[in-house]
Parts: structure tokens; sequence; C-alpha cells
């Protein structure tokens, strides 16, 4: 797609999504809970971190190639588990995974994603991650984990901090369902979207490909909405994770970790890493960014647990802050949902390229040549968030 050479920056493929994709599905991606304070800072909060450029340093020879848990990955960065990522595109799931497997980075599966586990697993050829929630049904929950082991998944990716759902007045206002009603705003705006209607016009894959027909009872997109109102477990405790951890009988990742004291859990109940995440800013708001958070939980368990960050990248740039403060390894949605938005598969590839590039040449000015040397130093006050009070 030619015009996403047009594209320098993020922000770029995000005007392109916003034009391309329906007002609902735009909206969920590109907002946050009650005033979206949290939201914005996780963005605006990398702007504080300044860097410490350098010259006269050779840097003829550089390299971004690193391992997350163990996986070979081209940079430290990883596609992050974003719920209805198939009605930002037809198959976006399929074509997400698709492109991280091109560029050699990890693809995480959501719980609620439109592309089932199968589906995915059926589209490509290198192993993805799979994000789990947890839910009051234990049976599905079981099915799940099991459906996720016999897709050759590497990875399990378990959410903590949705145990209920947080104010999202965006989503309550614009009636956001999966697939759309065809109300009279909803056909208006459709019919402005010729490209999304296209993609979404090619594909059978249109509901909860991880739930519809995996739940008894559940079988069409009304039994499956009160279903899932009920679902998210506000019951959920730290003992839950042993029995998880027992039956995925693989590599663990805990997410949604905000405060030292729940990182010391996480390594206490056997995680192979955590990530630093407010959930996009769409949960608690009024709570810190991400990156604020992140220098603590480095600090209290950095030695013990790899420790990935994720919230609010929007530039290779971001990515290279996360990693000075001690993050092995990061996450971007909104980022590649907008390329996705913009332009499928050769959307979120030019995303990818843009934030690698990014990432390589504000390294270089730095002064580094490889990822794996960078730390606190190339930045020039990386003590900045120390007033966040520790526990």
């Amino acid at each position: 797609m030619p015009r996403l050479a047009t594209a320098t920056c993020i922000e770029d493929l995000r005007r392109m999504a916003q034009r391309r994709v329906p007002r609902m599905f735009y909206d969920y991606v590109a907002s946050g809970s009650w005033t979206e304070s949290t939201y914005r800072a996780n963005v605006d909060d990398f702007q504080r971190l300044k860097f410490r450029q350098r010259v006269a340093v050779d840097i003829g020879t550089r390299n971004l190639r690193s391992t997350m848990i163990g996986t070979g990955v081209s940079m430290p960065v990883a596609l992050a588990p974003t719920g209805l990522t198939g009605m930002v595109c037809g198959d976006g799931e399929i074509l997400a995974a698709r492109a991280a497997e091109r560029v050699g980075v990890p693809f995480t599966l959501s719980t609620m994603s439109i592309c089932s586990i199968e589906d995915v697993a059926e589209h490509t050829s290198r192993p993805f991650w799979f994000q789990l929630y947890v839910m009051r049904d234990r049976t599905f929950m079981r099915r799940l984990i099991a459906r996720a082991k016999a897709a050759g998944c590497s990875a399990l990716v378990l959410t903590l901090d949705l145990q209920v759902m947080g104010q999202r007045h965006k989503d309550i206002k614009n009636g956001l369902t999966a697939p759309p009603r065809p109300t009279l705003r909803n056909l208006l705006d459709l019919a402005t979207k010729p490209h999304w209607c296209w993609s979404l016009s090619r594909t059978r894959r249109r509901g909860f490909g991880n739930i519809l027909g995996h739940v008894e009872g559940v079988s069409d997109m009304s039994s499956l909405a009160s279903w899932t109102n009920d679902q998210f477990d506000p019951t959920l405790c730290w003992d839950d994770i042993a029995w998880i951890k027992e039956a995925w009988g693989g590599k663990l990742v805990v997410k949604g970790i905000m405060d030292a004291e729940d990182a010391r859990h996480a390594v206490r109940c056997g995680a192979d890493a955590l990530i630093v995440s407010n959930h996009g800013g769409r949960q608690l708001d009024g709570a810190p960014s991400s990156i604020a958070a992140l220098p603590h939980i480095v600090a209290e368990v950095g030695n013990d647990i790899e420790v990935w960050f994720d919230g609010g990248i929007r530039s290779g740039q971001d990515v290279l802050r996360a990693i000075a403060l001690g993050a092995k390894g990061t996450f971007i949605g909104r980022a590649f949902l907008y390329g996705l938005g913009a332009g499928g598969q050769a959307g979120v590839e030019r995303a990818l390229a843009i934030i690698a590039k990014e990432l390589d040449i504000s390294m270089a000015f730095c002064g580094r040549t490889d990822i794996g040397g960078v730390d606190r130093s190339i930045l020039l006050n990386p003590q900045i968030f120390d007033d966040l009070t520790k526990i």
C-alpha cells in the first residue's frame, strides 16, 4: 500500500486509522477511562525523561536484538494483547500476528479477540503468546488454556487488573458491540469507511472467536454479552495463580503490575516475567503512568524476574527510555493498532519499522551500539520519578 510509505511516525498512522476505522472501534482504541488522566500521563510522562547526547563515539555497527523469556527478538518489543483487534480491520489478529512474525517480534493474542486461537495458529508458522483473563467459569478457563497449549502457544500472559471493568465513557456512549449494531448512526458512519467495510465483508470472523461456540449456552452475540458481563472475576487473588500455572505448565507472564509489593507477589507465585502496566489507562483513572511506576518495580524485583513494560509507547524513543529504566522488554498496543487500521498487515509492519528505526537512531545518538548495554546513564534525569511513594 504505497501511501503507507508516507507515514514517518506513529502519529501519521493514527491519523490514517482515524479516517478508515468506524468511530466506535477507533474510540475503543484511542481512549481511556473516566477523565483519561492516566491515559494521557502514559504518553506525556515519557517526554519528561531527557536523553544524554554523546558524540565522537564509533556507532558504525549497532544491534537491537535481544531475548524475552528466552525467545529471540529482533528488538525488545512485542505486540500487546488487545481486544477487538479484528474489528479494527478484518482478520486483524491474523494480520498482526503475521506482521510480528515477519519482523521477528512476539505477538500476544487476547482472550477477547475476534479471530480465535485456532484461527491465528492456522495462519502463522511461529508460536505466539496467549493472554488469559480470570473468569468465574473455571471450566471454560481450563479449556481455553488447553486450546492455547494445543495451538503451540509458547507463553501464557495472565492479566490481573481487570477484575472489574473501568468506566470507559466513549465505549458506553458509542454503544460498543462487535459487530456494530445496524443503527442509523452506525450505518451513516460505516458509509464513510469503505475500506473497513470491504475488509470485514471478506471474513466470517465478526464475533469473539475464543468464546462463541465454546461456552455452553453462548451461541450468538446476545447471549455472549450477557455471559461476558458476569464473567470477570472480582474474587481473583494470588492463590488462583497456582492452579493456572499448573494447568498451563509453561512460561507464565503476569500483566498489570503497578506496585512494588504486587511485583514481589509475582515473583513468589513463580512467574517468569511481569509486565508493568495500567491497562493503557483504561482501568483505574488517577493511577500513575506506567513509566513512572517502572523504576520502583525494577528496584524491587529486577534481579529476580524479567520486568517488561507496557503503556504509552508511541515511538522508538519511548522504547529506549523504558529499557534505560530497567525494562527487559516492551509492549505496544495502540501503536500497532493504528498501523493495522491504516493498512492491515502492511500497516503493522510499517509501525514496527518506524519504531525500530527510531530506537536504532536514538540509541546511536546516545553513544550506544547494543541495546543490551543501554542503562540509566543515557538519561540526564533518570531519578525524575523517585518522588512516587514506595511500598
